[in-house]
């Protein structure tokens, strides 16, 4: 059986004559820019999101550039990163000119440890950058109160948990600004790059708005140095199409987790993904942990099975950021998910016999 990482073929065939309506209708109203198609899926997202406002932008690492900008962060201030993140999460902070600091994460939810947070605060730390990885939400009543107590910014990274939430409250919902990216491997994926900004607070939603538009409110009028950074008509409208849908994939992905769960429980040396009490996860991905992990990837590959490795590389040891000073072994935890984590098939459109095959797949591999 040949069973891909990722397949967009399932979902996108039930939405196949929608998506195509979408682009026609684009195509006939001959606006492509800053138009309704954008303002409907902005409104309808925030909605989704239980937020004010929704600001659509170019992509998530956008997205969270403009969250920072907008808060008036910058050169000498210090943002706190979890250790275990993608990379546009850091280069938002590096944007900005900003330092991140970097927090470790619970080795269990890989997602940022709130009791390693104060440790690191100073008279230079502006915001707290939680970001929700791989599908799980991040402890955000204890990151909250510690941003209360420091009088801090929270900026959440809702690029992969797009519906999850804590202690029934939204991602993407309890921050001061928070990004989220609409690639088209996310839970809710665009045909194309796309992001957008979160907000409770008026005054950051127009100066976002501002900040992706050349820093004009009017045509030809600038009155800060801005960027071109929107979201294009054709993107919003088809998100528009996939967002009537995201519950209901949402709801295959934990069905699939679940089969996963009860299927691998207890086999060799896996780690299965754990939640933290309150937390939901909508399994953007679905991530087990190995001591055998090359091995196990290799021989996955050999019998059809696409995995892939998120993140091989954590950040802090990235040639890019090396004039940080960090070495191997400053950061464990972070070092220790990336030498043993690997990623297994999970999208809408997995049916029973394709997770039975993979998981009967991983219990020979250790049974030889």
């Amino acid at each position: 059986m040949k069973i891909p990482f990722l397949n967009f073929a399932d979902s996108h065939l039930q939405i196949k004559s929608e998506l195509e309506a979408a682009f026609s209708n684009v195509l006939s109203y001959n606006w492509f820019v800053l138009g309704k198609e954008l303002e409907a899926f902005e409104t309808e997202y925030a909605v989704y999101n239980s937020v004010n406002s929704c600001i659509g932008v170019s992509n998530g690492l956008d997205a969270l550039h403009l969250a920072l900008r907008a808060l008036g962060i910058g050169e000498g201030d210090e943002v706190i990163v979890p250790s275990n993140t993608y990379i546009a999460t850091v280069l938002a902070v590096s944007y900005v000119g900003a330092k991140p600091v970097i927090v470790e994460p619970r080795l269990g939810t890989y997602n940022l440890n709130p009791d390693l947070v104060e440790a690191v605060i100073t008279n230079r730390t502006k915001a707290i950058m939680p970001v929700h990885l791989y599908g799980q939400a991040c402890e955000m009543t204890a990151i909250q109160q510690i941003a209360k107590k420091y009088n801090l910014f929270i900026v959440e990274d809702n690029a992969q948990a797009q519906g999850a939430s804590y202690n029934g409250r939204i991602t993407g919902s309890w921050g001061d600004a928070n990004g989220t990216s609409f690639y088209p491997g996310k839970n809710l994926g665009a045909l194309g790059d796309a992001g957008a900004v979160t907000t409770n607070d008026t005054e950051i939603s127009r100066k976002i708005k501002m900040l992706r538009n050349y820093g004009s409110e009017k045509k030809y009028f600038n009155e800060v140095v801005g960027y071109n950074m929107r979201l294009d008509e054709l993107q919003a409208a088809f998100l528009r199409v996939k967002l009537k849908r995201l519950k209901e994939w949402t709801n295959e992905r934990m069905g699939i987790a679940s089969l996963y769960n009860s299927e691998l429980q207890g086999v060799g040396d896996l780690v299965l993904p754990q939640i933290a009490e309150g937390a939901t996860h909508v399994y953007h991905l679905y991530v087990i942990r190995t001591k055998k992990r090359d091995a196990l990837q290799q021989y996955l590959t050999d019998h059809g099975v696409g995995t892939v490795i998120h993140y091989p590389i954590p950040f802090h040891l990235q040639e890019a950021y090396v004039s940080m000073g960090y070495k191997k072994g400053d950061f464990p935890i972070a070092e220790e998910i990336a030498s043993t984590c690997l990623s297994i098939p999970i999208w809408p459109g997995m049916n029973k016999s394709q997770v039975l095959y993979i998981s009967k797949t991983l219990k020979k591999f250790y049974n030889n």
